[in-house]
This record gives structure tokens, sequence and C-alpha cells, in this order.
């Protein structure tokens, strides 16, 4: 149940959507398979069973399935070459472009229902007291791929990118150029600097220390942190990123044991994974944002028709 990423946005504290509501909107699009002709198909399914939102002491869990059929371009590619050569052959010239187009089109026709099918979810956690919504998702485009759904089955979704005080950049320039983080946290030993010029040099560290003049050379010479591994309160590791970002994330062992302590069958263990990862969610975020200088005040909540993006 344990979140790998965390892309995290802002909304209302409380979020007065009742859960009826987010359950009823979210059934319009609710997933449906692939039919022969469709490369791609996407929606709503149940996290563990049951309804479309799982709820634990408070808190939400939302899982977006895709579906998409793999057919490579190369194959479609191949076959029109082939069909096209034996048309030349018989009609004595080659086909023209309409032709070619009109090939290209009945190949994928043929081919696509043959086509392997895969599928992935995406899960989202919804925290609708204090006003967080966070995708596991290892971008920011693909995070937009599950909000541009949401916002397509909710009636309103005040959502918002959160934004800090300071740049997670130069939060991560003064940790690294004072050899310690804020409070709480930890530089660990993996590290990504990019210059900010037209060449874009950039060097990067593998379980490789970070606390030597080595590093604060590159620092003095311009580059920015783009990527800073860090370990909060010996309990998460994650990987920060210049845009915000939180991937790499890990729940150390002290956690995950706590989790499987009161805990019986499959869904029961499934329950205490969630409801713990929320709650060190709910102590992990606000000391993130603090330490990157506190988040700004009252963002604008962008509605369904203005993405945050």
């Amino acid at each position: 149940m344990w979140f790998r990423n965390l892309q995290l946005y802002r909304l209302p504290a409380p979020w007065k959507l009742e859960l009826s509501a987010l359950v009823e909107q979210l059934a319009r699009g609710r997933f449906v398979p692939c039919g022969s002709q469709d490369p791609l198909s996407r929606g709503w399914v149940p996290p563990r069973g049951g309804e479309l939102v799982h709820f634990v002491g408070g808190q939400w869990l939302l899982s977006l399935a895709v579906e998409q059929r793999l057919l490579p371009s190369s194959v479609v590619n191949d076959e029109v070459k082939e069909r096209a050569g034996k048309m030349a052959a018989e009609q004595g010239y080659p086909p023209g472009r309409k032709a070619l187009r009109d090939l290209k089109d009945q190949v994928t026709t043929e081919l696509l229902p043959r086509a392997f099918l895969r599928r992935r979810k995406t899960p989202v956690w919804i925290d609708p007291v204090h006003g967080w919504l966070g995708v596991d998702a290892p971008s920011l485009m693909k995070a937009e791929e599950v909000l541009e759904h949401l916002r397509q089955c909710l009636d309103d979704l005040p959502l918002a990118l959160v934004k800090t005080q300071h740049s997670p950049a130069a939060a991560m320039s003064g940790w690294l150029a004072a050899g310690d983080a804020s409070a709480g946290f930890t530089v660990d030993r993996d590290c990504e600097l990019k210059s900010t010029d037209e060449e874009k040099a950039a060097v990067r560290y593998v379980r490789h220390p970070l606390e030597g003049d080595e590093i604060k050379a590159h620092l003095t010479a311009g580059k920015l942190p783009t990527r800073l591994a860090l370990t909060w309160d010996d309990r998460i590791s994650f990987v920060l990123t210049e845009k915000g970002e939180i991937k790499r994330l890990a729940f150390l062992d002290v956690i995950k044991e706590n989790a499987g302590q009161d805990a019986g069958n499959a869904e029961e263990i499934f329950d205490a994974e969630f409801a713990l990862m929320a709650g060190e969610f709910a102590r992990f975020i606000p000391a993130l944002l603090e330490a990157l200088g506190g988040e700004q005040a009252a963002p604008e909540a962008a509605s369904q028709d203005e993405p945050p993006f």
C-alpha cells in the first residue's frame, strides 16, 4: 500500500465535498476495459474492492486504472511497407500519400484488436480535513493524467500546486553549502547538480558523501541542485527535486513493523498500512514545507476549467 512517489496538491482545508457525493461523481468515470478498437481506456476502480473510494480514519484513497493497447509504430510501418510493395508490383507504380495514409489506417484497424494490453493503476490519497491531495506518480505529467480525469468527473475541483516561500533548488543549495539540512532532515548520499547556462552541464553523485569541498565548488560555480536524497526523522527517506516532487519515497522499517503488529488478514494489513502512511504524511508534509520556508499564504485554487499547471 505504500506510496513510492508523492506529487502534492492543495485543496481547501477542510474540503467540504461529502464522501457520498465524491463516490457518486467518480462513478461518471468508472473504468471500462478497452474495446477491440480502443487504443486506451482509463477510469476509476476500487482501491481495495467495494466502493470507488476506500476510507480509513477520515482519509480517502482512490485508484485510477489506465489500460493501453501496445501496438508499436514499427510493427505498423513494416506491415504498411510490405503491403505498399505488393500494391506497387500489382499496379506498376508506388501508392501515393493518400493511399499510404489509408493503408496505414487499415493496418492499424486490423492489428489493434490483436495488440497486447497493459494495465497500470495510480493511487490517489486525499486528506479532506487538512486539504491535501497526493498522487503516487513519478512525474507531474503522470499526475496530470490522473487529475485530468478527476476534473472530468467532479462538479468542481478547487486544486492548486503547493507553493513555498523558498524554492526547492534554493533550499537544497543552502543545505549542501552548510553541510546539513533543516531540523529533522538529514542529507543522504545522492545528488544531482546542473548549471543554469546554455550548456546545462550536470554532475551526479550516487552513494557519495556530500559534505566535501567538491560539492561547494560546484555550487560556487553556479550549479544548482535538481535532486537531493534526504531522510526525515529516521522514518522516511526520499528524493526531493527542483520542482518540489517527492520521489523514491521509502517508509523505513520502524514504520512498516508498526503496521503489521496488530493486523491480521490482508484487508486489515492494507488498512493499517494506509492509516499509518496517512499519519506519517500528516507530520512529514508540514515539516517539509517548514524546511522550505513555509507555505505561501492563501494560494489561489484553480477551477476545473483552469488547471493549476
